[in-house]
């Protein structure tokens, strides 16, 4: 996939391939290993590009992998990081981190021409030091992913449920019987990831509850159980 679009270097009238952006956890809720990412990393910088990384559930990853967020950053050559707070319990705030030495230095003069230099950025960066004080970062986003598995765990019990990518992190994707998700949704909000085939998505988060949990669990139980449900099957 890099390799399709990684062309063009001098040609005026393409947009330069600079940056191979990937995301940690991914979409789909399922993880990169280290192994993976460096592999990626080796084959971005051979052809003179950088790579970042998209780490609005950096967290999430790091409570799945059982590791330090350096294992997966820094040590397999990501150069520029994208260190999410807003998944994780923060009101706002997102911080770009450059890791490598060979960092951008009009980085300081981007954020003012993309008005992203905020008003009282001191308000901003006391939840960026707060989240990973005393491991907050990481118990909010082990809660978020225990509940997670959880969900899937009951979600993977019902009959006539099947569920999609593996849940790896926070996020459980599941395809529903036709007429069952909107039968679910007179009692819980959610999001339609694949339409045409019934497939939803539930995210957990920092406060989730196994209450939380366990309602969802019961509502689809009793949707799919449903004659509505049924007959449109």
């Amino acid at each position: 996939m890099i390799d399709a679009e990684a062309w063009g270097w001098g040609d005026e009238h393409r947009a330069q391939p600079l940056v191979v952006s990937i995301t940690q956890t991914t979409e789909l809720g399922t993880c990169y290993t280290p192994e993976e990412i460096q592999r990626i990393a080796e084959h971005v910088h051979a052809k003179g590009m950088k790579l970042h990384l998209d780490g609005a559930r950096l967290a999430n990853a790091a409570a799945h992998l059982g590791l330090p967020s350096r294992a997966f950053t820094t040590d397999v050559g990501v150069d520029v990081l994208s260190f999410g707070g807003t998944k994780n319990g923060l009101l706002f705030g997102e911080a770009v981190i450059w890791l490598s030495s060979q960092s951008d230095p009009g980085m300081s003069y981007l954020r003012k021409m993309n008005m992203q230099l905020a008003s009282k950025m001191r308000f901003v960066s006391a939840q960026l030091v707060a989240l990973p004080t005393d491991g907050l970062w990481l118990r909010s986003a082990c809660q978020a992913n225990e509940m997670a598995q959880s969900l899937s765990k009951g979600i993977s019990a019902i009959n006539g449920v099947s569920l999609t990518p593996p849940t790896q992190s926070n996020g459980v994707f599941a395809v529903l019987p036709t007429g069952a998700a909107a039968k679910v949704r007179e009692s819980f909000r959610f999001y339609d990831w694949d339409q045409a085939r019934g497939e939803v998505r539930w995210m957990c988060s920092w406060d989730t509850t196994e209450t939380d949990v366990h309602s969802l669990v019961a509502a689809v139980k009793a949707a799919v159980g449903s004659p509505a449900s049924q007959r449109n099957a």
